[in-house]
Parts: C-alpha cells; sequence; structure tokens
C-alpha cells in the first residue's frame, strides 16, 4: 500500500556529507540568467562536473535539444558521467530538483517532489523546471533495476532553502516558506507538519533575520547557515559593520545562539565572513562561502576573486573538513545568476548496507 508520507513508509532526508550514490547538476542554457557573461559559465560548470566525476558519479540534465546537445558534446568520454536529455529553464537543480530520501532497512531511494513556481513566481517560463523532479525519477526509473519510490507534496518549496543535520533538525527561513507568493494558504504549524512527514524531521527551527543583498530567494539557509556536523554551524556574517547586510546577518547569529536542536543541544556556530560588497553591471551579487557542496571526499567552495575571506574560508572549512579535500572553484561569474555551487547541485544518497 502507498503512503502519501515518506516518514510513514520509513523514509528519511539524511546529510549531505553522508555517503552519494550520485549528484544531478543542470547544464546551463539560459542567458538571460547571466546577461553579458553567460560564455564564462558553460566552462566552470564542466569544471565541476569533471572534478565530481573523480568521487560519484554526475547526472547531467542536458536542458533543451540544443543545450542536450552542447553538453553531451563537452562531456564525451568523460568516465562516470551520463547526460540525460531532460529539458530545463535554469540550472538551479537544487531548488526544482527531487529531495531524495532512503529507507535504510528496506534499501530504498526515495524522492520527495516538491512543488516549485521559481521563487513566488519571479520568472516565466519555469514549466521544465516544474516538472524536472518527475523527470529525474523518470530517468532512474528507465536506468536502475528500481527507481526512487515518489513522495509528491503540495507545498512549494526549494531545496536551497532547506538545511538538515541527518538527526532530525531542519533549517528553514519564513521569508521563503511563509511568503504569500509561494503558500498563502499554508501556515507556520502546517509547514512543519509538511517538512516533518515528508523527511523525517523532529524539530523545524526558522532562522530568520538574515539576507543578502542582491538575493532573489527571499533568503535561502544555504546562503546563510550549514550544518558541518551535527550542532555544529557555521554561519555568513559580513566583512565589515559598514556592509548592509551586517545588521542583518548579526541578527540571525543572536537567533542561532539562543536555538537549540532536535536533541536539544546548543549549537556551536562558526563565522564565515562573506566578501566585501561587489558589483556586477551596477548590481551588487550576494556572494557567501555558505553555498560549498559536500561530496564524497571532497569539498567544492565557491571563491570570488576577494582573496583575503577567500583564503580565509577556504582555510576554515580546510580543518572543518578534515577528511575531505576542500576544492576552491571560482564563481565570480556564476555568481550573476545569483547562486553559486550548492544551488547548481542536488545530492542523491547512496544507502549503505
Amino acid at each position: 500500500m502507498m503512503t502519501r508520507y515518506a516518514k510513514d513508509a520509513g523514509f528519511r532526508w539524511v546529510a549531505e556529507w553522508e555517503p552519494h550514490d550520485a549528484t544531478w547538476i543542470s547544464w546551463p542554457h539560459n542567458e538571460e540568467t547571466w546577461p553579458g557573461l553567460h560564455a564564462f559559465i558553460p566552462p566552470v560548470t564542466e569544471q565541476m562536473i569533471r572534478i565530481l566525476a573523480e568521487v560519484e558519479h554526475v547526472h547531467v540534465l542536458g536542458g533543451p535539444d540544443e543545450s542536450f546537445r552542447q553538453a553531451s558534446k563537452q562531456l564525451a568520454g568523460c568516465k562516470n558521467v551520463t547526460v540525460h536529455p531532460i529539458p530545463t529553464n535554469d540550472c538551479w537543480v537544487r531548488d526544482y530538483g527531487p529531495t531524495f530520501v532512503i529507507n535504510q532497512e528496506n534499501q530504498q531511494l526515495g524522492a520527495v517532489l516538491w512543488q516549485f513556481n521559481a521563487w513566488g513566481n519571479k520568472y516565466h517560463p519555469h514549466d521544465f523546471d516544474a516538472s524536472a523532479n518527475r523527470a529525474v525519477c523518470d530517468a532512474l526509473d528507465a536506468t536502475t533495476s528500481f527507481g526512487p519510490q515518489r513522495f509528491p507534496s503540495k507545498l512549494t518549496c526549494e531545496g536551497g532553502g532547506l538545511e538538515t543535520d541527518g538527526e532530525g533538525t531542519l533549517l528553514t527561513t519564513s521569508s521563503c516558506l511563509l511568503s504569500y507568493a509561494r503558500n498563502p494558504d499554508w501556515d507556520r504549524a502546517r509547514i512543519e507538519h509538511e517538512l516533518s512527514e515528508m523527511l523525517s524531521i523532529d524539530k523545524v527551527l526558522w532562522i530568520d533575520g538574515g539576507e543578502l543583498a542582491g538575493d532573489d530567494t527571499d533568503s535561502h539557509i544555504d546562503q546563510l547557515v550549514r550544518f558541518i556536523k551535527p550542532g555544529v554551524v557555521v554561519a555568513a556574517v559580513s566583512y565589515s559593520f559598514e556592509d548592509s547586510n551586517a545588521e542583518k546577518l548579526a541578527k540571525q547569529y543572536e537567533l542561532l545562539k539562543q536555538s537549540t536542536d532536535a536533541k536539544g543541544r546548543s549549537f556551536e556556530i562558526i563565522p564565515l565572513v562573506t566578501p566585501p560588497p561587489r558589483y556586477i553591471q551596477g548590481k551588487r551579487v550576494p556572494e557567501s562561502y555558505c553555498n560549498f557542496y559536500i561530496a564524497n571526499e571532497i569539498v567544492i567552495v565557491p571563491v570570488f576573486g576577494y582573496r583575503e575571506t577567500d583564503d580565509a574560508a577556504v582555510r576554515l572549512l580546510g580543518e572543518l573538513f578534515p577528511d575531505r579535500r576542500i576544492v576552491p572553484l571560482d564563481a565570480s561569474n556564476f555568481i550573476w545568476g545569483l547562486g553559486a555551487f550548492h544551488c547548481a547541485t542536488q545530492q542523491q544518497p547512496r544507502i549503505t548496507i
């Protein structure tokens, strides 16, 4: 008998640092996402794919016809990479792809399928992205002996707005999930129930107050606060008190200090200093080192060309992930699309015996 909720079927959402079977990435083809700089984006994406393919399989959503052909050509002969003819509108698969969950006892993969409306109908069209989570599951159905069990949700939600420690704690923000443009008929209690039942979450923490100038996601948590391990988080803080982000990030930091996780632990909070303000074509870009991606054996860290904070972030994350190789990757052009490498990836966890 099929159940509506993943939790009832024995599935849970695991932490990003747990072993992966694969990473999913969308090939970037929408020139409007990076006006004037799009030519720089496919090479960086290819570099990221090749780095990840050294440590785990990479599935690439090729995009519409011409994009699919380009991705297939660029990645031809690259071991551990599969390019799928799945159309997309944009590259931010973290937000529109499935949130993978696992049933350890039954050795099953599951997929929570959220609703997607392009961050509150900010961008059109988004029809391909809205159906990509189902297309990903179809691709797994076709290429594996049994695909993921699917759990459709009526909640409009982006993956970048959710962060877990794998032990029952989830971080998110009210400005995202409670926004009228996403979920006009949902209150906090109903959203918490949906997250709990879909992801096997025991405690939802609303880490509000933090904001990055230039961000278009209504404060996704993956730009602001990330788990390093249970009970330990890094939190974005401003390079200077004069930065317009400083006061808001400080409020977020204070809220974290007052919070406890699902196990009743207070957080160890490690500041992760953002670069000084930077502008592209006259617009502030939302640069944050919190947008790193944890893969098998490595951590891909966005760097932005400001050596002092780039080096400090790489050094700090190296200390926090001593068993992984830290891979700095230039995001100085990529961030013009208002996201970085965590936004552009989605992990598929491995079911370990």
